[in-house]
């Protein structure tokens, strides 16, 4: 394998590197790292680089591995290989090995929240995991049904921090009472506000879930639900539109169950600002594996409900789980959830210099990785002595 010289920075086809989980596994401190990510090709053409639009991802591809193959010296693999097939999924793992390049890749989804049937997400991850010259994911959880199903030992990495820095701290401090470092109780003046965002309602999303939390919150005083979902969803045209759901939607925000706010795509400040508005945020998955949301809340101190699919609640101890799958929802575990972050109003967020702390730790890690396997060294199978946790979250 070709190894990058000691005083050159380890060149990384990243796919993607704009999306904010992979900009945050790069030291607070531009260029201090010894890792260059290259940015992503213009899915337009012309082969020209961006930092705001990755999709389809142009690198994977095995004729762009042909044609640059030296310009990067590894190809770590995120997210994005849903817009190739398993096919030529293959084919780039096969071009790689014949340019002597090696592969890393991060499990963030053993199940893809965007398809309501596993199978094509399953063909893929049957060839980037058992290719992979090291797997990361992010949770042992994920990485104990990594190893018994391919038999893989993955190294567990924590999601890094997703709101930036400054808007951390000012939402933090906006929200926090400095006497008792906690939100303060809920009151006429402060409702108790629990949020669920329906987005637009991709396949693993459970809009039932909103009656459900409705009853569990009635008894509560000054509790209050709200409900979020873009427009497309309930304006008439659009390609989501749900006129049921739509109905359904209005219906209960008349009667008062509920706070109904359609709207379109928040942007990064709005969507930072929303969370920070909410005590709780209940995640509205059947089905799923990690969140980027959920770290997000935590970041601006708001709580997390979410549900026993996936390893939402390995991510962190402050997450309080409700039994919500591809089964069914328990209506009594949601209540359950809800009523002890009502009595108990914990502060789950972070500090900024904690985030900053594990987003240098995060960085060394993926450094220590990418020149381990430029050095050569083969991956862990089972039999290997199980991996340590690298950071703990």
């Amino acid at each position: 394998m070709q190894q990058a010289a000691a005083d050159t920075p380890i060149r990384v086809a990243s796919i993607p590197y704009s999306q904010v989980y992979i900009r945050h596994l790069e030291p607070p401190r531009p260029g201090s790292g010894a890792v260059l990510r290259l940015p992503d090709p213009d899915p337009a053409g012309g082969g020209k680089f961006t930092q705001s639009v990755w999709w389809p991802p142009v690198m994977l591809s095995a004729g762009w591995v042909a044609e640059h193959h030296d310009e990067f010296d590894l190809m770590h693999i995120h997210f994005g290989f849903d817009a190739i097939s398993a096919a030529d999924l293959r084919e780039l793992v096969d071009e790689l090995r014949r340019r002597g390049k090696p592969l890393v890749y991060t499990a963030h989804d053993l199940r893809n929240p965007h398809h309501p049937d596993p199978g094509a997400h399953d063909a893929h991850l049957d060839i980037l995991i058992p290719s992979a010259d090291r797997v990361i994911t992010l949770t042992h959880g994920a990485a104990d049904a990594i190893r018994a199903r391919w038999g893989v030992d993955a190294v567990v990495l924590p999601h890094p921090h997703v709101v930036d820095f400054p808007t951390l701290e000012k939402l933090q401090a906006g929200r926090r009472d400095p006497a008792t470092g906690r939100v303060p109780p809920p009151s006429a003046d402060r409702p108790f506000r629990v949020g669920v965002h329906l987005k637009s309602i991709r396949a693993n999303m459970d809009p039932d879930i909103v009656d459900a939390l409705a009853d569990a919150l009635a008894p509560l005083p000054h509790a209050r639900l709200i409900v979020n979902v873009h427009r497309d969803v309930v304006e008439p045209g659009t390609k989501d539109h749900r006129p049921d759901l739509a109905a359904r939607l209005r219906d209960g925000a008349g009667a008062g169950r509920w706070t109904l706010d359609a709207h379109d795509y928040f942007d990064e400040h709005r969507f930072f600002a929303y969370l920070a508005s909410l005590d709780v945020s209940v995640l509205p998955y059947r089905f799923g594996t990690h969140s980027g949301w959920l770290e997000a809340c935590r970041d601006v101190g708001t709580s997390v409900v979410a549900p026993s699919c996936g390893y939402y609640r390995d991510q962190h101890p402050s997450v309080v789980e409700f039994r919500h799958d591809e089964k069914g929802l328990d209506p009594a575990s949601l209540r359950d959830a809800v009523a002890r972050l009502y009595a108990d109003r914990p502060w789950p967020a972070p500090t900024a210099d904690e985030r900053r702390a594990q987003r240098l730790e995060l960085a060394a890690a993926h450094e220590r990785i990418y020149a381990d396997v430029l050095g050569g060294s083969t991956r862990r199978t089972v039999g290997a002595p199980r991996p340590t946790r690298e950071i703990i979250p």
